[in-house]
């Protein structure tokens, strides 16, 4: 399979940093998009599908590019919810991939920079800082996040980090081992069930029969996409990998459940976008607040922020050498 290459507009504002032989480009002016992870000339992200443009208020994520990495908030799935502002429409992957984020200087070096978008649909403010650094044996990206509800009102509001890491068969996604199901949010064809539905973790009962290692990579024209949930997770399952042998990496998650309690798991292999063109080859490991992608599904995961406070949470993302 032939590398893929993160491709960055040309005389755009973007910002590069970098550690060793690890590099991470940010572009601010489109949704604060980490456009490309570059370790010993490998890219880990998904190439874009279509050239990286300016986005609409209200346009589907498979009208853009649908690559590298965003943040979804305060949705996943487009929904309309109601607050004590009345009725709020957020659209398909929430608002911050689609608007400006302004890069706050007070920490710029070579290896970090700290960003700050508003939403849209709902009054909440994202920060988040990126810092990369060389461990032994690899290297770190260290991201911290800080949400304000910059209202009135109490806001709800759910998070989902989205980072497309391109794969490949031979790649292999690793789960705590304790991991024995996961809910289906959204399966191609119905594959492995129908949304609520559940299916078993690594090896899964297909619906037309047989069985599929979910676990394991398949090839682009595989036409496999499947949107899955694990969680609520316990304290010692608070990491997740996707081990790529042909970059000579392991990327492996680091996060708290007690801050995210749920793991969203995007796996697409040539299944989408369901349209002409051409489609993701990647694996999204997604710590996440809720089991759903729609805010308007509400439960005991469900969260609100009161006017003028905050919530904080962070990850890490190792890439270890093989």
């Amino acid at each position: 399979m032939a590398e893929q290459t993160a491709v960055i507009p040309a005389n755009k504002e973007n910002v590069v940093i970098q550690a060793g032989a690890c590099s991470v480009s940010v572009l601010p002016e489109f949704g604060g998009k980490i456009a490309s992870i570059k370790l010993n000339g490998h890219e880990l992200l998904q190439a874009p599908l279509a050239p990286v443009a300016s986005r609409s208020h209200d346009m589907p994520f498979d009208a853009g590019d649908a690559s590298g990495w965003d943040e979804c908030l305060p949705s996943v799935a487009a929904c309309t919810i109601t607050t004590a502002n009345g009725h709020a429409a957020i659209p398909d992957h929430g608002d911050l991939w689609r608007v400006h984020w302004r890069e706050i200087n007070s920490d710029a070096s070579d290896t970090s920079i700290q960003l700050r978008a508003r939403c849209f649909s709902l009054p909440l403010e994202l920060n988040r800082r990126l810092a990369l650094s060389e461990l032994r044996g690899g290297y770190r990206l260290s991201l911290n996040y800080k949400l304000t509800n910059i209202g009135d009102n109490p806001v709800p509001w759910s998070w989902a980090a989205h980072p497309l890491f391109t794969a490949a068969p031979g790649d292999r996604i690793l789960l705590p081992s304790s991991i024995k199901s996961l809910r289906v949010e959204g399966s191609g064809g119905d594959r492995l069930g129908k949304n609520g539905e559940t299916t078993t973790w690594p090896i899964a009962k297909l619906s037309s029969g047989g069985t599929a290692d979910l676990s394991a990579a398949q090839a682009p024209d595989s036409g496999i996409g499947d949107k899955l949930f694990a969680g609520p997770l316990a304290p010692h399952e608070n990491w997740c990998a996707l081990e790529r042998p042909s970059a000579g990496v392991r990327i492996r998650f680091q996060f708290n459940p007690a801050e995210n309690p749920y793991l969203g798991l995007w796996i697409c292999y040539g299944g989408w976008p369901e349209r002409p063109g051409p489609r993701q080859t990647c694996v999204a490991l997604e710590p996440a607040t809720a089991p759903v992608d729609s805010l308007a599904l509400t439960g005991s995961w469900s969260r609100i922020l009161d006017p003028g406070r905050s919530a904080n949470w962070k990850l890490h993302v190792d890439l270890e050498l093989l």
